[in-house]
């Protein structure tokens, strides 16, 4: 799932070149397995239980695995659609594998056994950050973009295949129908704010193709909350348990479950952006500092866990997002073209401060309630993280858009060759789009009379701006999740006196 993540990012000026699309279109190559992974992981969970987890599982991983194939197949200008759709497809597939694999291990292990599986889990994750860009790099020079989809395509087989001979079969025999309302709601709600969020920058935020989208979403969180509520009087099993968000710790959680959202996961898309379809790096070398980035997922989520014996994880949480803020701060700095050497120090710093509360994150979901309601607790973590990472992109794209938007229009009154281009704001809009994309050749012909140093300089203005903003977020968070975490007392005994024991 790192790999479904992170590799199209990587490859996303080569999918540009060979498939087309705007940059609205290249913004839902990303967005498109978010959204759909985030909107249907709790609604997975539940089909796992009342089906069967191993055929929810192996249902999931066929459906990545003919996805990613099918991706690789496409070809020709204008297939970006139907590589989006597909990339919308695989999403459910790895929510589904996600639901049904995880309920299936905690059925198969408990006590210490659990604990260990979920490390293995946890690390396997861990892998997939650290070495997919450096993967997908290699891949990308060697074999091109379809290299990426079926190296995704490979592991889903490879999975799949062993699923089959090694995993048992179980579900819930108490579990209930799928709350369908609640799902359709859920999913309408975060798909119309998605598509919202990413109209706004090219059509205007006051346009109807803005607002429309953004009122949609509202309207549709409101009914899900509405229908949630009925659904928990009359049946006591809603989708969402919206009583849980009572617990002041569990509050606590969902903030820290959205921090690496907007401190660590949007640079695993933006940075390769920047570093291939920007700056020109090699696809090896964008790889290299992007391994970089993730190295201290391998190890410092393991450590994190050692340092609970001692510390409080209230405390390790802050003091992890206080040291990603301060990596984010140094990185804004680095203007593009800055060396390796002088890169890598801010990126290892942003690692190695988020590892901390990522260790943490998924021990602490189910200890801060009481343990007959850890399971409904994990769906909605599960949910929030993966639904903030896109919304996060999303936004964030955005951000860096206007800011774009803003230092290009700046620089119209300094170049008069330029000011016919760069007439109104719309113009520099558009021209900020494809630079959120990678595409500077385009966005270069739209601003006739600006150099090219010109305009990587107001990239880089711009992207150090969104990560000071993203810096003073991350420190807000920090702030926020220790004071939760540290009001009252744990629910709980038997999920024990602190997440040292999760």
């Amino acid at each position: 799932m790192p790999l479904s993540f992170t590799g199209p990012a990587v490859a996303l000026s080569a999918l540009r070149e060979a498939l087309g699309g705007g940059p609205l279109a290249l913004n839902w190559v990303t967005n498109a397995f978010m959204l759909s992974f985030g909107a249907t992981l709790m609604a997975a969970g539940a089909l796992a239980d009342l089906h069967g987890r191993r055929r929810v599982f192996l249902m999931g991983l066929g459906v990545v695995l003919a996805s990613a194939l099918a991706q690789a197949c496409l070809r020709g200008q204008g297939a970006i659609i139907g590589f989006n759709l597909l990339r919308g497809l695989q999403g459910l597939g790895a929510a589904a594998a996600l639901a049904g694999g995880t309920a299936a291990l905690a059925q198969v292990f408990d006590g210490a056994g659990r604990m260990r599986a979920f490390s293995c889990v946890g690390t396997s994750f861990g892998v997939g950050l650290a070495f997919g860009p450096l993967l997908s790099g290699w891949l990308l020079g060697v074999a091109g973009w379809r290299g990426v989809m079926l190296c995704v395509a490979a592991v889903a087989l490879a999975a799949l295949v062993l699923g089959l001979r090694c995993m048992p079969e179980s579900r819930n025999p108490q579990a209930q129908r799928l709350d369908r309302a609640g799902a359709l709601l859920f999913t309408a709600a975060l798909a119309l704010l998605t598509w919202g969020v990413l109209q706004g920058p090219e059509a205007g935020w006051s346009s109807g193709a803005a607002l429309l989208p953004l009122a949609g979403a509202a309207l549709a969180l409101a009914a899900f909350v509405a229908v949630e509520r009925r659904v928990q009087q009359r049946t006591g099993q809603p989708m969402l348990d919206l009583s849980l968000f009572r617990y002041p710790r569990f509050v606590g959680v969902q903030l820290l479950a959205g921090a690496p959202a907007y401190a660590f996961v949007v640079l695993l898309v933006l940075l390769p952006v920047r570093f291939i379809g920007v700056e020109g790096m090699a696809p090896l070398q964008a790889g290299q500092l992007m391994f970089v980035l993730s190295l201290p997922m391998l190890f410092v989520p393991l450590l994190a866990g050692w340092l609970t014996r001692w510390v409080s994880a209230a405390l390790l949480c802050l003091a992890g997002l206080l040291v990603c803020a301060a990596g984010l701060l140094w990185l804004g700095g680095c203007a593009p073209g800055t060396a390796f050497a002088q890169m890598a120090p801010p990126l290892l710093l942003i690692g190695l401060g988020i590892g901390l509360p990522w260790g943490l994150m998924d021990g602490l979901a189910v200890s801060v309630v009481p343990s007959e309601r850890a399971g409904m607790a994990t769906g909605i973590f599960s949910t929030v993280r993966v639904a903030g990472e896109g919304m996060a992109l999303a936004l964030v794209g955005a951000g860096l858009a206007a800011l774009l938007a803003w230092r290009l229009s700046a620089l119209a009154p300094q170049a008069p060759q330029a000011m016919q281009a760069v007439q109104s704001l719309h113009a520099a809009g558009r021209a900020a789009q494809l630079l959120v994309t990678g595409n500077i050749a385009e966005a270069m012909a739209l601003l006739p009379g600006l150099s090219a140093p010109a305009v990587l300089a107001a990239y880089g203005q711009a992207f150090g701006i969104l990560l000071d903003v993203l810096a003073g977020i991350t420190v807000l968070t920090a702030l926020a999740v220790y004071g939760f975490l540290r009001a009252g007392a744990p629910t709980d005994t038997g999920a024990g006196t602190d997440m040292a024991h999760a």
